[in-house]
């Protein structure tokens, strides 16, 4: 039993040095570390790990693996197809004001290859970086939800995009950079302005929804990647968390 266990350890370490490691190896070597990522992810996406600022240190290969892995895709479109179970249940009104709401930033394009060099959010919040990336307009679409983007524009919904990027300063690179991934068609793209500075997401988000309801906007859904995008006040008749262990937004 030594003499395997003294094997295993061996191949393990020349995995590791060959840098090729994987989930598997992880699992073996960081053991209960593995098991206690599992469990941290899970609590961050059903909200019961609020306020967390970064990924703890032991979890960047669990995320890691998990964002850039057959898990997360496989994830999403099984969210992506209860949503469009729904969808299908949904009796139309025909006068234009059937609307989805739908958050951009790791919702509709992902912010990947920006927090693969933020160590898959082990790494602090930096405000000034992000704003330098977004402004690049390099977001690339992600799959499964812009099929469903596309399928609410198809079926007749007014799909409004909301997110917290400001308008002042990211306004004509998020146009620019939705427009190139495939993301046309939809109703309206709003950002946050000055008159919404400094306000935490689900107060600037539900005053938001508010004005749209009072224009006459049915929000039957409301789709994000934070619990932040679909908390407060006119969430909609439908909320859909879509899963983000990389950062949390308040």
């Amino acid at each position: 039993m030594a003499k395997a266990r003294l094997v295993l350890e061996v191949m393990i370490l020349l995995v590791v040095l060959a840098g090729n490691v994987s989930p598997w190896v992880l699992d073996v070597l960081e053991g209960s570390s593995s098991r206690y990522c599992l469990s941290w992810r899970l609590a961050v996406e059903a909200n019961n790990m609020c306020a967390w600022r970064t990924v703890p240190p032991q979890c960047l290969h669990h995320v890691e693996n998990y964002i850039t892995g057959s898990q997360y895709r496989r994830d999403l479109d099984l969210i992506v197809d209860q949503i469009g179970a729904y969808v299908d249940g949904i009796d139309m009104s025909g006068d234009g004001m059937d609307a989805w709401i739908l958050d951009v930033d790791d919702t509709c394009i992902s912010n990947l290859l920006y927090y693969r060099g933020k160590r898959y959010g082990c790494d602090p919040y930096d405000a000034l970086g992000f704003k330098a990336w977004a402004a690049r307009s390099e977001c690339p679409a992600i799959p499964a939800m812009l099929g469903l983007f596309r399928r609410l524009i198809e079926a007749g919904f007014k799909v409004i995009l909301l997110t917290g990027r400001n308008e002042e300063s990211l306004g004509e690179a998020t146009v620019e950079n939705l427009q190139s991934q495939g993301y046309i068609g939809y109703e309206r793209l709003i950002m946050r302005s000055a008159a919404y500075r400094g306000q935490s997401a689900v107060t600037y988000k539900s005053a938001i929804r508010k004005q749209l309801v009072e224009q006459g906007y049915r929000i039957w859904g409301n789709i994000g990647d934070q619990w932040s995008d679909i908390q407060g006040e006119f969430a909609g008749n439908r909320t859909f968390k879509i899963p983000n262990p990389m950062y949390f937004v308040p």
